[in-house]
């Protein structure tokens, strides 16, 4: 007995010797003919190719690269002769039988193509498996309508509507057929809320074109109406009209979702912050006195109270001449806000405090009365339920105050406690941003740039943007003037402005273009007094000083600044809605790349009359 098992032990390993040797001469023949394969050495790649077939068990090691050989070098009989004979060994193999429809396809055989291919797709409709296998075969060679025929095949069998929506929308994506493509899309994120986040990511990549977001808000329009109890057909028109800065049309979904879910007006607080985030101050007023009216015993009342205020403040800030009266009239306000606050058991909240800062900015930089803005600052700082980020902010604006009362050693102090208490944090890089900015009206740019440096790789865009700027603005005005002497006139200005000196700034201005003719910040002088300008309400000289910068300097970094400043003007000063019109037409055709064009487009379109309200 003990003999026979060592025999059949030894027969075994003898059979499993044989068969390693000759895989691995196989294998070295596998290995040398798909080396000729990628040396394009065709003839000697398809003679070893040929010579392995006849083994079975190498088939499908080198099925995949030995029909692409044949059928990528137009050995289109010698390709239907393999496959034949493979189909014959592996008969149940689905993907050798589309492979057999391929070449049949390439020879110009539809009819015998199209019987393979209906076959698999018949055959594999009931297994979500295979019928992703078969579509992706489909879709590696190029046959990506059989792929959709594949899917729809599978989805009737199924009879869910939405099965494989993800996979016939990334389809249709690859195909260009936008319209099939955002209907699957929406099937495949009303499978699931997860999927919501990443629907937006990939309709953000793929609608470009204005006309794809038109489209989109017409499709979900549609839905909305169809379906008004699926909450996510409103969601994702919020989302497309804030793609479109559509502010007012993401303000009507979002009131019907507030009401749906029974929330206190949490996602018209969402929308309306992005609203005043870009500068819509008109709708996000609107928003806040919804929220005032409708919500008055919940939390978001509060806040919407005080936002009301700050948007008013932008709205009479954005007004020039800014009217004294009504910087009084808001910092009454924001005193009413803040004695409600006072009163109740708790004492002030940050959102009250928050209210206090924006107060005493009001009283700093527009009545001068610096001591009360001071006062007010220092007890937020003060306060220990105060948080720490405000506290922060309040410190970096006293550090402003000082500027305007000529003090910046007390300044730099100010913005340096917050930069070292606040390292890696928002309100940290703006404190650094505010000693850069200190250093440069002081005329020291090498030290200005120091900070600079650091701010354009670690901090957030929009202070990495204002690093940029001013780091560009000073290279580009002291590379040629060895004495600096300009730019510290010009950086002198800037500190001028700051402290509300228009009219000093303006004659320093009116001074250096004379005495710097075709000096290269000429178009930076142009644009500080066309802002200057602005600011005093004489809104034909501002159009002027921009005029220059369209005609002289349309290739400088302020050109689009330039239009875009005097598409407003005529919109908001002078109330002139053609002319605005025609400048932002304007600047659509000239500056596509801009900043500002998701803006001017919004505009555009809203003087035009194109956004739904309903």
């Amino acid at each position: 007995m003990k003999k026979s098992i060592t025999q059949t032990i030894t027969s075994v390993l003898l059979i499993v010797i044989i068969h390693t040797m000759a895989f691995g001469q196989n294998k070295e023949k596998i290995e040398l003919a798909q080396e000729y394969d990628d040396k394009g050495e065709i003839t000697k790649a398809k003679a070893l190719y040929e010579e392995l077939a006849d083994n079975k068990k190498n088939i499908p090691i080198i099925h995949t690269r030995y029909m692409s050989l044949l059928l990528d070098n137009s050995y289109l009989k010698d390709a239907e002769k393999y496959i034949e004979k493979v189909i014959k060994i592996y008969p149940d193999n689905i993907l050798y039988q589309l492979d057999a429809g391929i070449t049949y396809l390439r020879e110009g055989k539809e009819k015998d193509s199209n019987k393979y291919f209906d076959e698999v797709i018949e055959e594999v409709k009931n297994d979500p498996y295979k019928v992703r296998i078969v579509a992706s075969h489909f879709i590696k060679n190029e046959l990506t309508e059989n792929a959709v025929r594949t899917y729809l095949k599978g989805r009737e069998a199924s009879r869910e509507n939405d099965e494989y929506a993800l996979e016939l929308a990334n389809v249709y994506r690859h195909l260009n057929k936008k319209d099939p493509m955002i209907q699957e899309y929406l099937k495949y994120a009303d499978q699931d809320p997860a999927h919501i986040n990443y629907v937006k990511n990939v309709l953000q990549s793929v609608l470009t074109e204005e006309e794809d977001l038109l489209g989109l808000s017409d499709l979900l329009y549609d839905y909305v109406q169809r379906y008004p109890d699926n909450q996510l057909y409103n969601e994702l028109l919020i989302w497309v009209n804030l793609q479109q800065k559509n502010f007012n049309g993401a303000f009507l979904q979002a009131k019907a979702i507030d009401r749906r879910n029974k929330t206190a007006g949490d996602k018209v607080m969402e929308v309306a912050t992005i609203a005043m985030e870009n500068q819509d101050y008109r709708t996000a007023l609107k928003m806040y006195e919804y929220l005032i009216d409708r919500y008055p015993k919940s939390p978001t009342y509060v806040i919407a109270r005080r936002q009301k205020i700050k948007v008013r403040e932008e709205l009479v800030k954005n007004n020039y001449p800014v009217a004294r009266e009504d910087i009084n009239e808001l910092i009454t306000n924001y005193q009413e806000f803040i004695n409600e606050s006072e009163d109740s058991p708790l004492g002030p909240s940050n959102t009250t405090m928050e209210a206090m800062r924006s107060q005493a900015l009001l009283y700093a930089f527009y009545l001068d009365q610096k001591e009360k803005a001071i006062e007010i600052l220092q007890r937020v700082v003060d306060n220990p339920r105060a948080n720490r980020e405000l506290k922060a902010k309040c410190k970096l604006d006293l550090g402003d105050i000082f500027i305007l009362t000529n003090q910046p050693w007390e300044s730099t102090l100010l913005y340096s406690q917050v930069e070292k208490s606040h390292k890696e944090e928002p309100v940290g890089y703006e404190a650094k941003l505010r000693n850069a900015k200190l250093s440069y009206y002081k005329g020291e740019f090498q030290l200005a740039q120091d900070h600079l440096d650091v701010l354009k790789l670690a901090t957030t865009r929009e202070i990495a943007n204002d690093a940029m700027s001013l780091s560009i603005l000073i290279q580009n005005n002291t590379i040629l003037d060895t004495t600096d002497r300009a730019m510290k006139e010009y950086a002198y200005t800037e500190l001028l402005l700051f402290q509300n000196k228009q009219d000093e700034a303006m004659q320093m201005l009116d001074s250096m273009l004379k005495a710097n003719p075709g000096h290269s910040l000429t178009d930076e002088i142009q644009w500080l007094m066309a802002k200057i300008d602005m600011q005093q309400g004489k809104f034909e000289e501002s159009l002027k000083h921009l005029e220059v910068i369209q005609t002289s300097y349309n290739q400088d970094i302020l050109a689009d600044d330039g239009l875009y400043m005097a598409g407003k003007i005529y919109e908001e000063q002078v109330g002139n809605k053609d002319k605005a019109m025609e400048i932002y037409a304007q600047f659509l055709k000239e500056y596509p790349g801009s900043i500002y064009i998701a803006d001017v487009r919004k505009r555009f379109r809203e003087l035009r009359g194109d956004f739904k309200v309903n």
